[in-house]
């Protein structure tokens, strides 16, 4: 890409999320795009706290919902590399008290391509209990399988994120938090900008997360009680902004979610992709075995089709090729990229929206050039 195209994408994305902001679509927002590992994309509108006119900047932090689950995938990745286990590991051979009630044959590709079978957690969960790791690891260990490791796909939402931590923390001995700042954030340089459990002494730094109001005339669309959605997870626990902005859950590990900007969870798939200042995350091979056998099928949590690779969701919003992965979460932040193309894109924003549809501009802006 030129330097007059450069200037023309940074002009252009700039553009879109101010008259996203002025409009009143949305509160604030982070755009950060990287192409060969250098960053070419670096645009902030809005501001992150309503109350004080605190501005969005690059280094904001936004708590993302499931966006950081590709940080969590990234981190196995890392240590499969190291021959710390293999794909077709057994959970339990790490995590023994894991194999409970018929789990034994659940592997760590079970776990990344979300066919483990494990996608629910007690409908008795309370938030507080979300920020007990060990009552979490010890729920979800004690629990039965929905159906045979392997043979259906259901997005494990809250699960994953436990599961891959404790894995991590079998292995390494460490938190997943301190991983990921030892082998991410810190060599990475975005230390202040990517977290699990984010030390409370930070959080004044971060957006804070409001829900999009509904029309006067807005009524939930009916939807069948037997839904399986309904069994994975007690409604309380539904994200919304109070959950995201609440102190306990921010300090708490819950991987199923992180704090980032924009620019760090970009700047880790650009490391995915190749060199960022001389820091690359995983080989070439390694990242081709990640994200080229993805497992599809209809979603047996939430009923809709879906695709995943080894913890990365094929397809992005407004890409139109094969190659292109990501991860997004509710609230409508999105962060992946494109191996074809080398680039790489996060769009963070602090109004919790039902769709994906900012993201799907800003990317389809960005990717079709």
């Amino acid at each position: 890409m030129s330097k007059t195209t450069t200037r023309s994408i940074q002009t252009d994305v700039q553009q879109v999320i101010d008259e996203m902001v002025e409009s009143g679509a949305e509160r604030g927002l982070q755009v950060a795009v990287y192409q060969s590992g250098n960053q070419i994309v670096d645009a902030v509108a809005g501001v992150a706290d309503p109350a004080s006119g605190r501005p969005f900047t690059s280094e904001t932090p936004v708590y993302c919902y499931s966006v950081c689950k590709a940080a969590a995938s990234t981190l196995v990745h890392m240590l499969a590399e190291r021959r710390a286990f293999g794909y077709d590991t057994r959970v339990a051979e790490l995590w023994p008290e894991f194999g409970a009630h018929g789990k034994q044959g659940v592997t760590i590709r079970h776990v990344l391509n979300h066919t483990a079978g494990v996608p629910g957690i007690p409908l008795t969960t309370t938030i507080e209990d979300l920020c007990d790791w060990d009552q979490m690891c010890a729920a979800i260990a004690d629990s039965e399988p929905w159906w045979e490791p392997g043979t259906k796909i259901g997005y494990h939402a809250y699960t994953f994120g436990y599961i891959v931590g404790e894995i991590i923390r079998r292995v390494t001995g460490k938190p997943i938090s301190q991983v990921l700042r030892e082998e991410l954030s810190v060599p990475l340089g975005v230390e202040k900008e990517l977290y699990f459990g984010m030390p409370r002494s930070e959080h004044h730094r971060l957006a804070v997360l409001e829900d999009t109001p509904m029309p006067p005339d807005f009524q939930m669309p009916a939807m069948p009680p037997d839904l399986p959605m309904f069994k994975a997870a007690p409604m309380s626990l539904m994200p919304n902004a109070a959950f995201g902005n609440r102190e306990d859950t921010l300090a708490a590990d819950i991987p199923a979610g992180g704090k980032t900007s924009a620019r760090a969870i970009a700047r880790m798939y650009a490391a995915l992709l190749g060199e960022v200042d001389g820091v690359r995350l995983l080989s070439p091979e390694r990242l081709r075995e990640a994200t080229t056998a993805p497992v599809s099928g209809v979603d047996e949590v939430f009923g809709m089709p879906t695709t995943w690779a080894l913890g990365y969701s094929m397809g992005v919003p407004g890409g139109e090729t094969k190659t292109a992965f990501g991860v997004g979460g509710v609230g409508g932040s999105f962060a992946g990229c494109d191996a074809a193309t080398g680039i790489a894109f996060a769009v963070t924003k602090n109004r919790l929206a039902n769709d994906f549809n900012a993201a799907t501009q800003i990317i389809g802006l960005v990717t079709k050039r």
